[in-house]
């Protein structure tokens, strides 16, 4: 899908892939719900070189933060069975008697709760049969402790982590399920073939997953090069599903999703699945200026997303290299997967790299530049 307004990003990415930003990926690139640009880019495994296409599959990382765990949680609310300031313990009882009890959800959704970013669980995990690592989870939840002060923001994988068990002591069905049957399967997403939105929930992917998934680390832990396999340790030790990690998908699907929530956002609900209300209220930030509920914000002109976003933007980014900014103003959103990580975490150039993409895809859009 090739348009001559994107020269320049065109250029941009091919370079990346020169100068070895990351070896392969897709940019997408919509407004008004309309794709105005989608190309693959370099290499989905370097060692074999097989190259990305459009539709190449890729680990989404934390975009299962927004992805997955909270439009579960935004149908949660809409449903009246949860609210957004119920303290986390009246759902999950296992949480009792612990400092995490009276944590409400809206503050482990922004960030605020107090919990430290990260705890490598999964070397505790690796040493339990599968069945008794949910309740060994539980435990580690409950007992890490809090390292900051409440409604001071530190981004925490372990938030999300209790948010996707929350999911499943109220719907009582495994995160994957509940997101494939509620959330992908109506928004067109979820195919039960080729899903373009999924979890891989076993160890050794289907041939359907890895014959065009991007490779991501040569994985010193497990000795090996992971290809359709959860990259995140914490996520793989939990069977592959958390609320923080393990999704996989494709730019189409992640596309897909972030525009129905646009939708739904701006009072259009095609698909009715999304109320206005509840996405506008998952979105919006309070005086203090504190992360949307399950999003990231641009915070300032270093943001990943550049320039020239408006305020009114939410997105998020992965691990892995993945990314998506949606600007709510001006109906834009964008859309960046690769595998940065492929073949070591090591390689960070994106980090510099993603603003000046971005500010690209805007100018092109709407044919602006500015020094």
């Amino acid at each position: 899908m090739t348009n001559e307004r994107f020269d320049v990003v065109d250029s941009l990415m091919h370079r990346a892939i020169e100068k070895g930003v990351f070896p392969g990926g897709v940019l997408l690139a919509a407004r008004n719900g309309a794709i105005e640009f989608c190309e693959a880019y370099g290499w989905r495994n370097l060692f074999t070189r097989q190259a990305v296409t459009t539709d190449t599959i890729f680990d989404l990382a934390s975009l299962t933060k927004p992805l997955a765990t909270t439009p579960a949680l935004m149908l949660l609310v809409q449903q009246s069975k949860l609210a957004l300031d119920d303290p986390i313990g009246m759902h999950c009882r296992w949480l009792e008697g612990s400092n995490k009890e009276e944590i409400s959800v809206r503050a482990l959704l922004n960030h605020t709760a107090g919990l430290p970013a990260y705890r490598p669980f999964y070397r505790d995990l690796q040493e339990l049969a599968p069945d008794d690592r949910q309740q060994a989870v539980q435990q580690a939840l409950a007992g890490v402790a809090l390292e900051a002060i409440a409604g001071q923001t530190v981004y925490s994988d372990l938030g999300f982590m209790l948010l996707g068990l929350l999911v499943e002591e109220i719907t009582t069905l495994r995160l994957d399920r509940y997101v494939h049957q509620e959330v992908f399967k109506p928004l067109g997403v979820g195919g039960e073939i080729q899903p373009r939105l999924f979890f891989n929930s076993t160890p050794t992917p289907a041939p359907s997953i890895t014959e065009n998934v991007a490779a991501t680390e040569i994985c010193p832990w497990r000795n090996r090069l992971l290809e359709g396999v959860v990259h995140d340790e914490n996520a793989f030790a939990m069977g592959g599903v958390a609320g923080h990690a393990g999704l996989f998908g494709d730019a189409l699907g992640v596309f897909r999703l972030a525009q129905a929530l646009c939708d739904a956002h701006a009072g259009r609900c095609p698909h009715g699945l999304f109320a206005a209300a509840t996405v506008q209220a998952f979105f919006r930030r309070d005086a203090g200026g504190s992360r949307p509920l399950g999003f990231d914000a641009p915070s300032d002109a270093e943001a990943s997303c550049g320039r020239h976003f408006s305020g009114n933007t939410v997105g998020h980014l992965g691990f892995t290299g993945t990314s998506l900014w949606i600007d709510l103003d001006n109906a834009v959103a964008v859309v960046l997967l690769t595998n940065r990580v492929h073949p070591t975490r090591t390689n960070e150039r994106i980090r510099t790299f993603r603003p000046q993409l971005h500010d690209a895809v805007m100018e092109a859009i709407f044919l602006v530049k500015t020094d």
